[in-house]
């Protein structure tokens, strides 16, 4: 998006336009856990006044993105211990829910997507070496796919929020060896439970899955220095 375009636009305000634009960069990984976010420097970057940067970033501190340091400013997030426990506990308990709901009301229509889905999981699976980004993606995509298939829209918008943030620290739990494979062949069996109709089964493995990914959240925190 090019600077002198927002400057033009009046679709939405700038600061909505900079709040999307950083939380995007925090998203696909190029801010990572720990990095400075200079005001200035963003300001030159898409020329534009440093108070739409400083009200995006604000909302972002508020949604736990970024945090503010003494001597330091702004810097993107790190998940701490609490954190994960906190926000995997809470995630348990609405995905089974959602992957329940979503094996009730599975229709044919729902199936023959998840059956798309689940054929380039297993066309992954096959490969030697994983493309992290295109695995990220496919989680994300079998996630929203399932997750619309409960028809909550309220419980989707739960589980919505929750991913974005898991999603900025992403990296974090693939750390651990074997773990990108493992999540795919757990997200695998959650979706053929789904497309079955096993609502106890597809509730089962979703928290087993969740337990999973936060013992390896918590395992490569412990690995960082």
């Amino acid at each position: 998006m090019q600077a002198d375009t927002w400057a033009k636009e009046e679709l939405s305000p700038i600061r909505d336009k900079v709040y999307r634009y950083i939380k995007g960069m925090i998203l696909n990984g190029e801010l990572v856990a720990g990095e400075r976010i200079v005001e200035r420097e963003l300001a030159d970057k898409l020329n534009i006044s440093r108070t739409p940067i400083r009200e995006a970033l604000f909302r972002l501190e508020s949604q736990g993105f970024v945090k503010t340091l003494p001597r330091k400013g702004v810097v993107v997030s790190k998940m701490t211990t609490e954190e994960i426990v906190e926000i995997f506990t809470i995630l348990s308990s609405l995905e089974s829910l959602s992957v329940k709901l979503a094996a009730n009301k599975v229709i044919e229509e729902d199936k023959i997507q998840l059956a798309d889905q689940i054929k380039e999981i297993e066309k992954l699976l096959e490969r030697t070496d994983l493309d992290t980004k295109h695995l990220t993606d496919l989680h994300i995509d079998v996630n929203e796919t399932i997750y619309k298939m409960a028809r909550s829209p309220r419980l989707y918008e739960m589980l919505h929020s929750l991913l974005e943030y898991i999603q900025a620290f992403a990296t974090v739990g693939q750390e651990v060896p074997g773990r990108l494979r493992k999540s795919l062949e757990e997200h695998r069996a959650i979706a053929l439970a789904v497309q079955n109709g096993d609502s106890e089964l597809a509730e089962h493995l979703a928290k087993i899955h969740i337990a999973n990914s936060k013992a390896a959240y918590l395992e490569a925190l412990q690995m960082q220095p």
